[in-house]
């Protein structure tokens, strides 16, 4: 089991079932919304890197089942195509589609930034996306889509 901060209200899902979160969205907390706003949600995370489940850089973890982006009914990972290969990938705190991909594009979108980055892995690479990230963090930027995402790479 992964080490995180709960950012969301108890039973956040209830009404809505696994939806990823929004902008201005109702469930975070107050205290939810400042570690979200300064990343300090995912230093938890960095336990789970100790331990070995994660890496610093690779795709985020993933929920088995959520609410697609612009749909209302719940959809498996099975059901996605790209979802095996991406799977092969150890997820990590930051990578590429988090970086430089919006987050109301559907989870195929961001499995092939995910798989661009399992074909172009790199030392030089993930140093150039924890500095990106960290870049990122200190400027409160998370929330927008990164532009020039061929010239920062």
């Amino acid at each position: 089991m992964g080490y995180k901060f709960r950012s969301m209200m108890p039973d956040a899902e209830r009404k809505t079932g696994p939806i990823q979160a929004r902008e201005n969205d109702t469930r975070i907390t107050t205290v939810g919304r400042l570690l979200r706003k300064t990343a300090l949600d995912e230093l938890p995370q960095l336990l789970n890197i100790l331990r070995g489940d994660m890496s610093f850089v690779g795709p985020r973890p993933l929920r088995p089942v959520e609410i697609e982006v612009g749909k209302t009914n719940s959809e498996s990972l099975d059901t996605i195509q790209l979802a095996a290969a991406r799977m092969c990938i150890m997820p990590g705190l930051t990578g590429v589609a988090q970086i430089f991909a919006s987050r109301c594009i559907t989870r195929e979108e961001k499995f092939k930034y995910d798989l661009w980055y399992g074909g172009h892995q790199s030392l030089f690479l993930d140093a150039k996306l924890i500095v990106f990230s960290l870049w990122i963090s200190v400027n409160r930027k998370w929330d927008t889509t990164q532009k020039g995402f061929e010239k920062a790479l």
